[in-house]
């Protein structure tokens, strides 16, 4: 008895020391047991990231390579806990869509420590060394074209423009500006324009060029945060100040589709106004039943599948050991980062089925009125 028990033991032992050796084998190859490429996005509160999420995932269904998306929620601190998280998941890449493009560098320095290439989405990270590519949408065309919409849209002399901005810690809100800056500008200073809302753009308005420093004194005033609340109160704030003289017929030029709708909301409640045209971006479907609707003008749309498509092409380039192919580069205040752009779209009532429903961005059913 004593013997058959020993063997039975040993049997089991040995069993046991099996399958310890082949885990531990199995563990070296981190496309079977580790995560390929991680991915960090600002929020989960903006429908445009939520669709992102979907797509990343769609991007590598056909793959060997596998991934896990993060959501920091506004905050710096998460986005720091959950580039950690992804570093002891083994990961490969990283994608990171930054919450505020300064903080974001000791996040992706820690990624570069471990030997982790970093990918810049949407959003270039500021002030370090520690990113290997960026991808993106020319920002500063993006803002060009909302000021060439209203410029084209613009009757008369004197229209007042009410200025409003992403959040200041977002690297691609002062680019919006900037583009937006570089059109407007000559209008302002024509007097097509008369600028209702921020005392620090109006001392300004003879300059063709702005430095980061007087960007960020009007965006101090005008900064919505990407936050449609804070724009509503902002917008509520500028009409209760504003006197008929700045009403009227009048042009809006707003960073987003979020705080487009906001704005566009306020505006419209004030017998005063006559008329706006408002500026947005993203495509959100919310904007284009606005768009539709006449309540809000026009949309940049930014094909996110092509962005997403760009994203995950590097980062498989990355993982199958080529070297990804870029069009041009940003500099970030340390380094210039490569770069892969990606076009943008205006869209009105005029083309909105053209471009978002026969390219199949959206269907048909989606909307009312279309």
């Amino acid at each position: 008895m004593k013997s058959s028990w020993k063997l039975v033991t040993y049997l089991i032992v040995v069993s046991m020391a099996t399958i310890m050796l082949a885990a531990c084998g199995s563990s070296g190859t981190s496309s079977s047991s580790g995560v390929s490429v991680g991915i960090v996005l600002p929020t989960r509160d903006e429908p445009r990231w939520v669709q992102d999420e979907q797509r990343f995932k769609d991007a590598l269904a056909d793959s060997e390579y596998t991934t896990e998306i993060l959501f920091s929620q506004g905050s710096s601190a998460n986005e720091k806990e959950n580039v950690e998280t992804l570093l002891n998941r083994g990961i490969d890449v990283l994608i990171i869509a930054p919450h505020d493009g300064a903080a974001a560098g000791s996040s992706v320095e820690a990624a570069k420590a471990e030997g982790v290439t970093v990918i810049a989405y949407d959003r270039l990270i500021t002030e370090t060394d520690a990113i290997d590519y960026y991808v993106t949408f020319d920002s500063v065309a993006v803002g060009e074209a909302q000021g060439q919409y209203l410029i084209e849209n613009a009757q008369g002399t004197n229209v007042p423009l009410y200025l409003y901005a992403g959040a200041s810690s977002d690297n691609n809100a002062f680019l919006f500006f900037e583009g937006a800056w570089n059109v407007l500008q000559p209008k302002i200073a024509d007097g097509t324009f008369v600028i209702a809302n921020s005392s620090e753009a109006t001392a300004l308005q003879d300059s063709p060029e702005l430095t980061r420093e007087e960007m960020g004194r009007i965006l101090g005033q005008i900064t919505t945060n990407w936050d449609p609340n804070e724009a509503i109160n902002k917008a509520q704030t500028h009409l209760t100040a504003a006197g008929a003289d700045l009403k009227g017929d009048i042009a809006i030029l707003a960073p987003n589709d979020g705080t487009a709708r906001a704005i566009a909301d306020v505006f419209s409640t004030d017998s005063e106004v006559t008329s706006y045209f408002v500026t947005g971006q993203d495509a959100e479907q919310a904007s284009i039943q606005y768009i539709i609707d006449g309540k809000q003008s026009m949309t940049v749309f930014k094909d996110v599948r092509t962005l997403v498509e760009d994203a995950m092409g590097m980062a498989i380039d990355v993982l199958d050991g080529n070297t990804p192919e870029t069009t041009g580069s940003y500099n970030n205040g340390k380094v210039d980062v490569q770069a892969k752009q990606t076009d943008v779209i205006v869209v009105d009532e005029d083309n909105v089925k053209q471009e978002l429903i026969d390219s199949e961005y959206y269907e048909a059913s989606e909307f009312t009125g279309l």
